[in-house]
């Protein structure tokens, strides 16, 4: 696993499929996401190397269900004791109660995610004890104050994360980064894509200057104008 640093408070840590985000406060650390299956050691492999103990991380922020991002949700809650929210219609498929619905792929799509399911550890991801729902508007303490954004489309309880005082946004699977040419895109693999389209217009209206992508390179500059493009594309 890679870890780049993006700003002085933000880390970005790749997984072979799908990425996760760190951001620090004085006191605390907050993990956006948590990598695929296994990835739990991993990530605390990271926290230490940056200086801080597995403990410093109060919480787990899950901007979906799909298995690349909660894959080492329940192993690195476990070794962190850290706190996992999720927007309550994704939390049944993180805790392993229910199966998630499939995408409805788009034609195109599906030679991109078979070849991304071929780069997906096989086993069972251990799910989080627990479960803290969060809704669209509620306000998570970090970063000065993390809006949490409900953005249906891509899963119906996907959500993003908006930090106003620090104009950080991260968008899961909403939006994405082409790895060919580096075009910021309306993301792929969706439940319900005209969904999807009208919660990346509601993410182009941010004025975000850092976007942090469930895939692809973040866009650390003027990301709104970049967001914009997106929901143009559409």
């Amino acid at each position: 696993m890679d870890v780049i640093g993006l700003l002085p408070r933000l880390h970005l840590l790749c997984f072979p499929v799908g990425q996760a985000y760190l951001w620090r406060d004085d006191d605390a650390l907050t993990l956006i996401d948590a990598g695929t299956i296994g990835a739990g050691r991993a990530i605390a492999d990271a926290v230490r190397a940056l200086g801080h103990a597995p403990g410093d991380v109060r919480r787990i922020v899950l901007t979906h269900f799909h298995e690349d991002h909660v894959g080492g949700a329940g192993e690195f809650a476990a070794l962190s004791g850290a706190q996992v929210l999720a927007h309550p219609l994704d939390a049944p498929f993180v805790r392993g109660e229910l199966q998630g619905p499939p995408a409805r792929f788009e034609e195109w799509e599906l030679p991109i995610h078979a070849e991304a399911a071929r780069q997906l550890p096989e086993g069972t991801p251990v799910p989080p004890a627990e479960v803290t729902g969060v809704a669209d508007g509620d306000v998570l303490g970090f970063g000065g104050g993390a809006r949490v954004i409900h953005v249906p489309g891509h899963t119906d309880g996907s959500i993003a994360l908006f930090l106003p005082d620090e104009r950080v946004l991260f968008t899961g699977d909403t939006v994405a980064r082409s790895p060919v040419d580096a075009t910021v895109i309306p993301g792929v693999f969706n439940l319900d894509r005209p969904r999807l389209l009208a919660s990346v217009a509601r993410l182009a209206a941010l004025d975000a200057e850092v976007a942090c992508f469930g895939h692809g390179d973040a866009v650390v500059g003027d990301a709104a104008t970049a967001l914009r493009k997106a929901a143009a594309l559409a």
